[in-house]
């Protein structure tokens, strides 16, 4: 368990749900993506955002939302496969806050918008540690709290439509976004509802090689008018199992200050907060 959750609190926030993945990743999909470009239909890519922007509440809904809280359980592994209390809570413009209770402890991370720290008491570390430079850079690259593909144009990303999939049964096109930094990851979306169905995540090292993840979206729900999945499962490459994440309670434009996304303060800083 302890080996989940030191990869968990490593990379997980909205983000790192919804992390950008490095280039190597997208570039190695292209050719099988391409492949189905043809199958695509006539919607362009452009139209495909429109649409998903329109079924997660529209553009101008998403544009009012300055905070954005989540809470529920998230497995962790082991033997009982054990649901740990989590809270995430994102702030514009790049602020992030991710705790976890564990055994009695909370572990937590936290971005301030240029500077990140994390808490682990989990793996025996009581000191407030700096991110990592691989960790300051996925979280400046997924710390936008309304994801990827809204409003992507004022973010100086861009998206290109390279094919289509079945996800789980259902139509997907596939998307690749392009950050500004040139950071691409692909993004499943149903041909149906216009939901997002999976998207790529950060791939994890494993036994010395690297494995790539996938995140899928399940049971959307309307919240203070945007919509936002309630079940996000992780899956590992060549990893048996996946873990699930569900979101039992979302708060939107709850006022939160913003030294919760400053250097923590050992002490105050570890009580969870609901």
């Amino acid at each position: 368990m302890t080996r989940f959750l030191s990869v968990a609190m490593g990379a997980v926030s909205l983000a790192g749900l919804l992390a950008l993945a490095p280039d190597s990743i997208a570039a190695s999909a292209a050719g099988t993506a391409q492949a189905g470009a043809a199958s695509a239909g006539h919607a362009s890519a452009a139209q495909i955002v429109e649409r998903n922007v329109a079924a997660r509440g529209g553009l101008q809904a998403w544009r009012t939302v300055s905070t954005l809280t989540m809470s529920g359980l998230m497995e962790a592994g082991g033997k009982k496969n054990t649901a740990l209390p989590f809270v995430m809570t994102m702030k514009r413009p790049h602020k992030s806050r991710f705790e976890v209770r564990f055994n009695g402890q909370t572990a937590f991370q936290v971005y301030d918008g240029a500077q990140g720290w994390k808490v682990r008491p989990f793996l025996g570390r009581d000191e407030v540690e700096p991110y990592t430079q691989a960790e300051a850079k996925s979280a400046a690259q997924s710390a936008e709290l309304d994801g990827p593909l809204v409003d992507y144009a004022s973010k100086g990303s861009t998206v290109q439509l390279i094919g289509s999939e079945t996800v789980e049964g259902h139509r997907a096109y596939v998307l690749k976004v392009t950050t500004k930094e040139r950071a691409e990851r692909r993004v499943w979306i149903d041909a149906a509802t216009f939901l997002e169905l999976k998207i790529d995540g950060d791939p994890r090292v494993l036994d010395g090689r690297m494995h790539g993840v996938s995140v899928f979206f399940r049971d959307f729900r309307k919240e203070g008018g945007i919509v936002v999945p309630h079940t996000l499962e992780t899956a590992v490459a060549g990893v048996k199992g996946t873990h699930k994440l569900t979101i039992d309670h979302v708060a939107v434009n709850q006022p939160v200050d913003d030294a919760s996304f400053g250097k923590p303060q050992l002490g105050a800083a570890t009580v969870m907060s609901r």
